[in-house]
């Protein structure tokens, strides 16, 4: 049975590990539609199986972070990267040490 777009999504972001994080367009290229960008943040916004999908892990093309739907909203989601090893430089994520290349 084929995997909806939504599924592929979210069997992609399990596989990013602690301390990286992949940007929505690389998430939407993985899952096999380069320019579903927002459909994968879509995704994020309802993602069914938190912590166990670590949506928290998916940032912006430029390392900056957006939108978290859980409590706390960016200030968690930046907190819970930092804690996870998550390398930051002037506010953003330093996508040089931290982009997960898989």
């Amino acid at each position: 049975m084929k995997q909806t777009f939504f599924e592929n999504v979210y069997k992609i972001i399990r596989q990013i590990p602690q301390g990286k994080v992949a940007t929505y367009g690389q998430i939407a290229k993985l899952a096999g539609n380069p320019r579903a960008a927002r459909a994968v943040g879509m995704c994020m916004k309802i993602n069914p199986d938190a912590p166990r999908t670590p949506c928290h892990r998916v940032v912006a093309a430029d390392g900056n972070l957006t939108g978290y739907s859980a409590k706390g909203g960016i200030k968690t989601k930046k907190e819970m990267l930092i804690k996870e090893g998550v390398y930051f430089k002037e506010g953003k994520i330093d996508l040089s040490r931290s982009l997960w290349k898989p």
